[in-house]
């Protein structure tokens, strides 16, 4: 390895000037390449393909609608609906929708389409027609009152209209591709439509406009990931500060800047080459990126600065930084890179395109901040001023590190050690009721406050129906309907899941052909059931039609919805696990009740994706790390100490999930990864200077004061830096980025204090035949 990493020594730095000049074409050409990214969210990228449930969502979503749907509240602020101008609003906002690219035009629903009709019972049996007949004209108040009748007789209150009359539904589902152009539809685009079309154009100060659902949400998602711009020059000031007054030279604080920005840009345009946008959930891993590449590019900083007090100069100096860095640095970015690589066996489009993102990323900083950054830096003249400042900022923190290095001794060493036994025992007991899925109402990426969620919460309010519903598909044979003991089986199924706590309300075929068998008998509540001769049901559903969503074309599909007050983790897990322990009572050879379509089905699918990659996931990360730090440093008890404040930190994060009741979903379960994958960088770089150490024979206690002084200025100053950094999250207008915030602070800080406290207690114990006699 020494012999190799010579060899490439000797070739970058004796081509100085060809190497900056590759690095400059190279990044002109990226940088114009990343300034083609484009922000690209999918619906189905958020959801795992392959998962059971997700099989039967897709082979049945031509005959039941996908779970890609738009809510759209059309409200009177003075609270009733039966007016001129609500109307006329109405009208306008479903033929808007109607015509905005990307509707199915076929499922667009409100008061005013064809497929909303009444039925009443009458002398000569039944009558019914459109709520709104064609001749509807909204100033005559006669037609409100007539309207006003239709609506209950159609019994749409708390679906389509407002249970307190206020509001009034328009929903649609969105087609996959666009008709234009074939392409994807652009979700994004979409978003900012509604907002356009719909809002914008139509509230008023009589009527207000409510809109939710998957593209609105991630459309405010990329709203508010805008922001992300701002913290992310806010970070870039804050760490340009911190570095300059760590290194007290204004081009060696430029200079790990801007390689660690050229690593930025890279990962940006290499992912354009590829053919990848950023999505509005993985917006946050170009700072990821930046952080790393300055806690790399610190120490080399660092590295050079001790090179340069023997007079050497910048570029003997430089050569000698790359020389110990190139393996403990290429190892430590080698880990993160395999550990985000990991991710990639989570069957997740957005969290194998967090992967490919970051793994990008990491993957260049070992060109940029362990290659590009020591070439330019041999260019610098350090004076002999600079050098005897910097002489003198040692010898200031030598009594620091003799006092850090009381760590590494029996007494210290123990209680370090106890403690750490314990905080990792409180924490696995507090991890262990960490929920899967969301905690609370609304949008999890967005906070309460939004106005996404704001809209949520008044829709959840007004209608017994909302965005939050699960479709249990009955699978049977051809013409099931006519089956008395498939309906009857069906109804038993309905009445039980509607006793779940969480199911607001739900329907099926077999509940609205009781409701229609009453009005065959003069609607008679009494003859509200199923009846048993053939002909009689075959009449009952009849007046169902399959544009209803209740059945398919040859009645061999049959959904059952349930609608949900939320879509708490919680909320979700009681529903799925009585919809598994209820339908084994009516399956049969013929007749499956199949999990699950609508939005909640999909929730239910994610959720169990994440429960499922969770534990194998952090096996392979580690399983990643414990593999390089084997390779690297060929040693047990060296591993060991690296791993172990590693796990113990990733356990306290799940617990402090669990306090600050933060779910582990689709945006928050890459974050233990990507801590592990960081945290690893600060022990690596002690471990590698103390190892040496210990090969030439000095005591645990000499070779940990060693690795202090030459790398614990360093790892302590980036700790504290990207937590910084990190920590001004809290101000985001994105939720999922304060909670990465908190998190992602706790662990660099975290993992700095397990490097530089715990590993060496660790290795007190772990070499305890290499103690000075008195420690």
């Amino acid at each position: 390895m020494s012999s190799i990493t010579q060899l490439i020594e000797k070739i970058i730095f004796s081509n100085r000037k060809v190497v900056v000049a590759l690095f400059a074409l190279a990044t002109i050409f990226l940088g114009f390449q990343a300034s083609q990214m484009r922000l690209d969210a999918g619906f189905e990228k958020n959801i795992p393909l392959n998962h059971e449930y997700m099989q039967t969502y897709m082979e049945h979503r031509k005959d039941f609608g996908g779970a890609n749907n738009i809510l759209v509240s059309v409200c009177d602020k003075n609270g009733n609906i039966y007016n001129q101008n609500f109307f006329d609003t109405l009208k306008n906002v479903h033929d808007q929708l109607f015509f905005i690219n990307g509707v199915d035009r076929s499922l667009v629903i409100s008061l005013f389409s064809p497929s909303t009709r009444f039925t009443e019972i009458v002398e000569g049996g039944f009558a019914g027609g459109p709520v709104i007949p064609a001749d509807f004209d909204s100033s005559n108040p006669r037609a409100l009152d007539l309207v006003a009748a239709n609506v209950e007789k159609a019994n749409i209150v708390g679906r389509q209209v407002s249970s307190d009359y206020s509001c009034a539904m328009v929903t649609a589902q969105l087609l996959d591709l666009n008709p234009q152009t074939g392409e994807p539809l652009d979700t994004l685009a979409f978003a900012g439509e509604l907002e356009k079309q719909l809002r914008d154009q139509y509230e008023s100060d009589d009527i207000s406009i409510h809109i939710i659902g998957f593209a609105k949400m991630i459309g405010d998602v990329a709203d508010g990931a805008k922001d992300v711009v701002l913290f992310f020059a806010i970070a870039i000031a804050i760490t340009g500060i911190m570095v300059f007054f760590f290194c007290r030279s204004l081009m060696l604080t430029v200079l790990p800047l801007l390689c660690s920005v050229i690593a930025v840009v890279w990962q940006l345009g290499l992912l354009t080459v590829l053919g990848f946008g950023m999505d509005p959930m993985s917006i946050l891993v170009p700072f990821l990126v930046f952080a790393i590449g300055v806690s790399h590019g610190v120490q080399m900083i660092n590295a050079v600065e001790k090179k340069a007090v023997g007079g050497v100069g910048a570029k003997r100096a430089a050569m000698g930084a790359f020389r110990s860095l190139l393996v403990p640095g290429g190892i430590a970015l080698l880990s993160d890179t395999v550990g985000f690589m990991t991710l990639l066996v989570i069957d997740i489009g957005i969290i194998r395109e967090l992967a490919i993102t970051a793994s990008l990323g990491v993957a260049v900083i070992i060109l940029t901040n362990l290659l590009l950054l020591p070439v330019l830096m041999s260019f610098l003249k350090l004076d002999d001023d600079y050098i005897s400042k910097f002489e003198g900022k040692e010898r200031k923190h030598e009594a620091f590190w003799n006092a850090v290095a009381a760590c590494s001794r029996k007494g210290p060493a123990s209680m370090i050690l106890l403690v750490t036994g314990v905080l990792f025992v409180f924490g696995y007991m507090q991890s262990q009721n960490m929920k899967i899925g969301d905690l609370h109402a609304g949008a999890p990426a967005l906070h309460e406050s939004s106005r996404y969620n704001q809209d949520t919460f008044l829709i959840t309010d007004k209608y017994e129906v909302t965005v939050d519903y699960i479709s249990i598909l009955v699978e049977t044979t051809p013409e099931a309907c006519t089956s008395h003991s498939v309906m009857k089986a069906m109804d038993d199924f309905q009445w039980k899941m509607e006793n779940v706590p969480g199911v607001q309300s739900s329907v099926s075929l077999a509940s609205v052909a009781k409701t229609v068998n009453a009005g065959y008998n003069e609607g008679n509540v009494k003859w509200q059931v199923l009846p048993r001769n053939q002909q009689t049901l075959v009449q009952a559903i009849s007046r169902v039609p399959t544009s209803s969503g209740l059945l398919n074309g040859n009645c061999s599909v049959m959904p059952i919805i349930l609608f949900m007050e939320d879509h708490k983790a919680e909320t979700i897990s009681r529903v799925v696990d009585a919809v598994k322990m209820y339908r084994d009572q009516y399956e049969t050879d013929d007749m499956t009740f199949s999990l699950a379509s609508g939005p909640v089905g999909v929730m239910a699918a994610t959720n169990e994706a994440v429960k499922a990659a969770q534990t194998p996931m952090m096996m392979y990360v580690f399983g990643a790390v414990i593999a390089l730090c084997l390779i690297s440093f060929r040693s047990v008890r060296a591993t060991l100490v690296v791993v172990i404040p590693l796990y113990v930190v990733s356990v306290l994060a799940q617990a402090l999930m669990t306090y600050l009741q933060i779910g582990l979903t689709v945006s928050t379960l890459p974050v233990i990864a990507l801590g592990v994958g960081i945290g690893v960088d600060y022990g690596i770089y002690i471990l590698s200077t103390k190892s040496l150490a210990l090969k030439q024979g000095a005591t645990v206690q000499q070779a940990y004061l060693a690795a202090l002084k030459e790398r614990g200025s360093a790892v302590l100053f980036t700790g504290i830096t990207l937590a910084i950094g990190v920590s001004t999250w809290v101000f985001s207008s994105l939720k999922f980025q304060m909670d990465m915030g908190i998190l992602l602070t706790f662990m660099f800080v975290v993992n700095m204090l397990g490097a530089i406290i715990v590993l060496p207690a660790l290795a007190r114990f772990l070499w305890w035949n290499r103690n000075d006699p008195d420690a």
